[in-house]
């Protein structure tokens, strides 16, 4: 397939996600769980067939970080998914979107980097967004507990990002595959003792399956795979198709559609990451 396709199609299954998770009736722990042991097996299935030895030495100089971004992962996923079911997933995915701008605003403490005026702009405007999304504005304090699940979350994603650029030494595929492995039995101790009586339904365990098989394993495989293919900018640009398909596609089977102020703050912090992380500066024509 296509790299362009294959991005926009991996970013439209990620964007599917919030509406799975909605329809399973099991605690967030055990999806969490699942998805991560699940996805790891399928990303090593993969390494198999294609003959890919992992770099077993990169591994085991950066296992530290490995262990602890896997952790994040896990976690991340958890307070993302009870975030969906607090505050419904259109406001859920803005409040997560958050985390290029926590990027944005630590650079300077984790990669020295400085931070400009544009860059400044951008986390003020997603700060505005931010509050837009509270409901602050309009007295509204009903998606609260939601949106800071939703928050909470972004800072973990934002935490994975930046351990992964001191990761770059260990290639994206298997460095994802033992994240994923770490994330899944990470969290399953705790999924085991918050998950009281579990009832598992057909539908459920179908949902489940397809979530940590198909938008964990199949798509993150289909995502590194157009990765590779693509120049970062042209990644950055398409990353972005994944929370707006999140917000359309909830409103469609969801009937979750945002506010005013929480449409508002969605154009706000999902503007000013996009314009964050990509330069308009012009460039000669490079080939994909």
């Amino acid at each position: 397939m296509n790299a362009k396709l294959s991005m926009i199609a991996s970013m439209i299954i990620f964007g599917t996600i919030g509406i799975f998770v909605e329809y399973i009736a099991m605690p967030s722990g055990i999806i969490a769980a699942f998805r991560g042991i699940s996805g790891m097996l399928v990303l090593l299935i993969t390494m198999a067939v294609s003959k890919k030895k992992p770099n077993k030495a990169a591994i085991k100089r950066k296992l530290p970080i490995i262990i602890a971004s896997g952790a994040a992962i896990g976690f991340n996923w958890i307070l993302l998914f009870e975030a969906y079911r607090h505050t419904g997933v259109p406001v859920a995915t803005v409040c997560y979107y958050m985390a290029p701008i926590i990027v944005i605003a630590f650079s300077p403490l984790f990669f020295k980097e400085k931070l400009g005026a544009k860059k400044l702009v951008c986390v003020a405007v997603a700060l505005l967004g931010a509050v837009a999304v509270s409901g602050v504005l309009q007295a509204d304090t009903s998606k609260l507990t939601g949106i800071l699940l939703g928050l909470g979350a972004a800072v973990l994603y934002a935490s994975v990002v930046i351990m992964n650029k001191f990761l770059a030494d260990v290639p994206s595929l298997e460095r994802t595959a033992f994240q994923l492995g770490v994330a899944g039995f990470t969290v399953l101790p705790y999924a085991l003792l918050t998950m009281g009586e579990l009832s598992v339904k057909p539908l459920s365990l179908g949902l489940l399956f397809i979530v940590g098989v198909f938008h964990t394993g199949f798509a993150y495989n289909m995502y590194f795979g157009a990765v590779s293919r693509l120049k970062g900018q042209t990644v950055a640009i398409l990353s972005y198709i994944d929370p707006a398909s999140a917000i359309l596609l909830s409103a469609l089977f969801l009937s979750q559609t945002p506010t005013a102020f929480e449409t508002l703050g969605a154009v706000l912090i999902i503007g000013a990451a996009f314009v964050g992380e990509v330069s308009f500066k012009k460039k000669a024509a490079v080939s994909e």
